[in-house]
């Protein structure tokens, strides 16, 4: 071994980029790197389970789990092994090869979503580019079937590519970039009349849509709704994609949310998976049920240089294991209940949407960025606000029963501190103004 190679391998994170205060590496950002995300709130440099610490060494509860992401927590070691141990062994490899753990993760996935024979997996590196997968399989279908419109539901949210935002409702996420993909339709959640009025032509491709509205603040589609979708688009021959890239993986206590409904009656030709799989490494991926499904993009009509590589893979099937080897849906339905409870008995939340550890609350005299805001700096937690009176959770799936206890306590200590500035605030507004 020469010098050179001796010496990158004791190098360390730490040695690459030297540890400063939050103060001196928020300064940097702005300095470096596009205003697309904002100003981050603080700068994270290690975590362990359910918690982080900053750059200045304070500790958080992380209930939001990087928005859905990291499903074993932060430097879980299974995790982490299985990652370093593929690296030291074979990482990248591109797709005119394949490898074992890429085989093996696709039939964990087609196993655990009971795919029928002839169901495929294609592997991408996020949720947005699973559900640009899906969509090119859409418009392959509505190509070959002559059937011209694509429907997806107002409140949608399914990424900021091109593709995938032509699916997004968000008016201020599509507005700025002016023509989409045309054909799309947004349709009212759950109102069966608005959906059998759009199939009445006969001349939908496909119907795109998420169990759960994660970014509206964790609203469900109704289980009627879904199977009405699964029978109109099976008796007009369309397609029903769902996405899963946040109720994917365990997140709701059932392995994907659609075998919640109905014993899995709403099963659906292409399902679309991120965040959770591979426990923080960059993985998605898009399931085929079925044959016809799976064969609807044929070689060179679409692909990803590190989609499905031996790291990626490798993540998400050790990510996989761990949640059927140490029970984590029994424990996800457990620990989210213990947490709506607690959330109920606060006067403050009118209302709380729980579906495992895919949780939304809504709030009453307070705001919800606000809250996040006083929790974050005086309690040490991290939450997520979707909306100005709404906030969602989506902690690791490993959360305990004593996390879960102490996330109630200091969101019940920091409610009061919102309210009280917010009291404050009132008061000298009055006096200004008198």
């Amino acid at each position: 071994m020469t010098d050179s190679q001796q010496e990158t391998t004791v190098l360390t994170s730490q040695d690459l980029a030297p540890a400063q205060s939050s103060s001196q590496l928020l300064q940097r950002y702005q300095d470096s790197l596009m205003g697309v995300f904002g100003t981050p709130q603080q700068v994270l440099v290690r975590g362990s389970g359910a918690r982080v610490w900053d750059a200045d060494g304070r500790e958080y509860l992380d209930m939001l789990g990087g928005i859905a992401v990291n499903a074993l927590g932060h430097a879980h070691p299974l995790i982490t092994s299985v990652l370093t141990s593929q690296q030291a062994t074979l990482g990248h490899i591109s797709n005119l090869f394949t490898s074992p753990m890429q085989i093996a993760c696709a039939e964990k996935l087609l196993q655990l979503a009971q795919a029928p024979a002839g169901s495929a997996v294609f592997f991408a590196n996020s949720g947005s580019e699973a559900n640009e997968a899906a969509l090119k399989a859409v418009l392959r279908h509505r190509q070959s079937s002559g059937k011209g419109r694509i429907l997806a539901l107002e409140g949608s949210f399914h990424g900021r590519t091109l593709g995938a935002l032509s699916l997004t409702h968000k008016a201020a996420y599509r507005e700025p970039f002016g023509e989409l993909i045309g054909g799309v339709e947004f349709l009212a959640p759950n109102d069966i009349s608005a959906l059998e009025a759009a199939f009445a032509d006969d001349d939908v491709a496909g119907v795109i849509l998420e169990p759960i509205q994660g970014e509206a603040g964790v609203k469900p589609i109704d289980d009627a709704y879904l199977l009405r979708v699964r029978d109109l688009t099976r008796a007009s021959g369309a397609l029903m994609v769902l996405d899963e890239v946040q109720t994917g993986v365990g997140r709701t206590g059932d392995w994907f949310r659609f075998q919640a409904v109905a014993d899995g009656a709403a099963q659906p030709d292409l399902m679309t998976l991120a965040k959770g799989l591979g426990s923080g490494f960059p993985v998605g991926a898009m399931v085929g049920f079925g044959p016809q499904a799976s064969t609807l993009l044929s070689a060179g009509q679409h692909g990803t240089t590190f989609g499905g590589n031996p790291l990626a893979t490798v993540a998400a099937l050790a990510t996989l294991h761990a949640i059927e080897a140490s029970g984590l849906l029994q424990n996800v339905q457990q620990i989210g209940a213990q947490i709506a409870t607690g959330l109920q008995a606060m006067p403050q939340v009118t209302e709380v949407r729980q579906y495992g550890l895919h949780i939304g609350v809504d709030l009453a005299d307070i705001t919800a960025p606000d809250l996040v805001t006083t929790a974050r700096e005086r309690h040490g937690l991290i939450i997520n606000a979707t909306g100005e009176k709404t906030l969602r959770l989506a902690p690791p799936l490993n959360l305990t029963v004593e996390e879960a206890e102490l996330f109630l306590s200091r969101l019940a200590a920091a409610i009061p501190d919102i309210t009280a500035s917010q009291a404050a605030s009132s008061t000298t507004e009055s006096k200004d103004h008198s």
